[in-house]
């Protein structure tokens, strides 16, 4: 018989100290963890994306492009625009953080990068 949400509350709710619910918390946290990486193990170097809703500043979103390297804790990953999206982010009077040259093609997001929960890959 599956253990249900209502018996793991009841099961927390029983427990006799902080430090016990705060091994709780950090076997829930690591199991957050799992799923998450599991849920955007997909999203590798190299792969096409778009920057979803999720994430800020509003001006990126839907702006799409290659994913690059991913850091070392697998939850951010730079990114390349392709060149309409470097075109459209540096004519975006809302972009007033990233100054980019003419000249340039394809822009890389500066920084540590874009969380992956916030790309979602295109199929070519």
């Amino acid at each position: 018989m599956p253990i249900g949400i209502d018996d793991v509350r009841a099961f927390i709710g029983q427990l006799p100290d902080e430090a016990a619910v705060a091994q709780v918390q950090e076997a829930a946290a690591r199991r957050l963890g799992e799923l998450n990486k599991a849920a955007h193990d997909d999203i590798t170097a190299g792969r096409r994306a778009r920057i979803n809703d999720s994430l800020r500043p509003a001006f990126l979103r839907r702006l799409t492009g290659t994913v690059q390297e991913r850091n070392c804790t697998n939850t951010r990953a730079g990114f390349l625009l392709d060149e309409n999206s470097t075109r459209l982010l540096r004519t975006d009077p809302r972009n007033n953080r990233y100054r980019i040259p003419e000249e340039t093609k394809r822009f890389r997001l500066p920084g540590n990068g874009v969380p992956v929960s916030c790309l979602d890959l295109i199929e070519d």
